[in-house]
């Protein structure tokens, strides 16, 4: 359930309320009974910490065996690193007359 926060409009005291969704907004204070406003919060935050939740927690077994030879594969030098371009046609090369 989400929470809300609102702002007494007399007494300026606020406070938060867990309501669902569909639930009709707060309309008295519940320190002096006078109409209060909801007030637009910026909600929740979530980080996302560790090694990396996509890869190791959701992908299949295939995939990650894949992953691995391509991660095995770049460290040897041998497979170009992910958006390099090839390069091209006679780059870095001496052109003889």
């Amino acid at each position: 359930m989400p929470t809300y926060e609102y702002e007494c409009r007399s007494c300026a005291q606020r406070f938060e309320a867990r309501q669902r969704i569909t639930a009709s907004p707060r309309r008295r204070c519940p320190h002096c009974g006078k109409k209060v406003d909801r007030l637009i919060s910026a909600g929740a935050g979530f980080l996302f910490k560790g090694s990396g939740f996509y890869t190791t927690d959701h992908r299949s077994k295939p995939y990650q065996e894949a992953a691995k030879k391509d991660k095995g594969q770049e460290a040897s030098g041998r497979a170009p690193l992910a958006g390099s371009a090839p390069p091209k046609a006679g780059a870095g090369q001496k052109m003889e007359a």
